[in-house]
């Protein structure tokens, strides 16, 4: 009889949250606000945005019902948590490609609208600016899944991948021991 490995929760150590500058479709911001409440997000934004929170219908886990958001009409009014990093998602060529981003523990993700990119004002504001390795813009709302399964990716406590293709290791393999301490001579 082959066993499960023990589940992970996806939650990792500090918070983050996910949100976009000029958002119209309110499909896009459903779909965005699902993830969010999904991979564990602590609020979700938007900056200037055009569409009506009531009306993101794509929502069918009710995120906003359980996680705070907020509606900035500019940048001026925008009030992270002290010690929040906000952080770009863009496509250009001096962005930190997703991969090979450490994510801060403390972070706001900020996404550019639809049909366009992030403002001038908003990228200055940004302490990084990570891009998607793909080859042309994807949906806002996918774009949003992928930093945050990224982040829970490489911040949560996940086993390593097997070097074989296929399944997970075996559960005895997935748990971590601690060694002793490991003193210096000299």
């Amino acid at each position: 009889m082959m066993t499960q490995p023990p589940s992970h929760d996806p939650a990792t150590r500090g918070y983050f949250a996910i949100g976009a500058e000029r958002m119209s479709k309110t499909l896009n911001l459903g779909n965005l606000m699902r993830s969010a409440h999904g991979f564990g997000a602590s609020f979700t934004f938007t900056v200037g945005a055009t569409y009506l929170k009531d009306e993101a219908f794509a929502d069918t886990s009710k995120g906003r019902l359980h996680l705070p958001h907020y509606n900035w009409a500019g940048l001026d009014d925008m009030a992270l948590p002290q010690g929040c990093v906000l952080v770009g998602i863009e496509l250009i060529d001096t962005a930190v490609d997703l991969p090979s981003f450490k994510h801060p523990l403390r972070a706001a993700y900020v996404l550019g609208p639809e049909m366009g990119s992030l403002s001038a004002p908003l990228l200055a504001r940004c302490k990084h600016v990570v891009k998607i390795p793909t080859r042309f813009c994807i949906n806002v709302a996918m774009a949003g899944a992928i930093v945050m399964y990224d982040r829970v990716k490489s911040l949560g406590h996940w086993p390593d991948r097997p070097l074989m293709p296929g399944g997970p290791l075996s559960p005895s393999a997935q748990l971590h021991v601690r060694g002793g301490p490991i003193r210096r001579t000299t």
